[in-house]
């Protein structure tokens, strides 16, 4: 429902809110170096992540998106930080670089990658269980990562996707579609797991 959607958005806004103003108590007590906090939370990322693949009750949501709330919580200013403390000689310059890197990152390869992925997963999960239904269904157009041919997969038509949402009584076809756009949901939350476990094995061997 929308009206959880906005208390779990509340609730892991709240968490980051409270976690950012206690940075210096668990720096204090638990002797982690910034690189450290970085491992730590990337490792707290993945737990949160796959856990979040795996939800079904709102209380599940609650947990698996505090868990991934927490990991979030210090990663861009950890990050920011470790740069000046390391190369005090560039400035504002470094760290200006690096926050825009990651913005670069996270709106030209995060948000498109996680579409694809979406798109790809439900559209196989629709293909394996019927064949048939999935063509009914499929998008008018293929997706692609980076516009890369290659990668060309077909996902599920979002106008017939919402009408088979919206439906009060839907068919056990639509009840199959939305399976599957769900099935996307949560593959696709696996492998954005990934991101965060590479983060890790990065972090540890600094």
């Amino acid at each position: 429902e929308s009206r959880q959607g906005k208390y779990l958005f509340i609730w892991t806004s709240a968490i980051m809110f409270v976690l950012r103003f206690c940075a210096l108590f668990i720096e204090r007590n638990l002797r982690l170096s910034p690189v450290g906090l970085l491992f730590a939370c990337a490792v707290i990322a993945c737990i949160g992540l796959n856990m979040a693949s795996t939800m079904t009750t709102f209380g599940m949501a609650l947990a698996a998106r505090g868990i991934y709330a927490v990991s979030k919580t210090f990663f861009c200013p950890t990050m920011l930080a470790v740069v000046g403390d390391r190369f005090p000689q560039t400035g504002a310059v470094a760290m200006s670089i690096m926050g825009g890197i990651g913005m670069l990152s996270a709106g030209l390869i995060g948000g498109p990658g996680l579409g694809y992925c979406k798109d790809r997963f439900a559209g196989e999960e629709l293909h394996r269980v019927d064949p048939s239904l999935f063509e009914q269904y499929k998008a008018a157009e293929p997706s692609k990562f980076l516009n890369v041919e290659a990668t060309a997969a077909y996902g599920l038509d979002g106008k017939k996707l919402g009408e088979a949402k919206e439906a009060k009584e839907p068919t056990p076809e639509q009840k199959l579609v939305i399976a599957a756009d769900q099935h996307g949901d949560r593959r696709t939350l696996k492998a954005d797991s990934y991101i965060p476990a590479t983060m890790a094995v990065i972090y540890l061997l600094l």
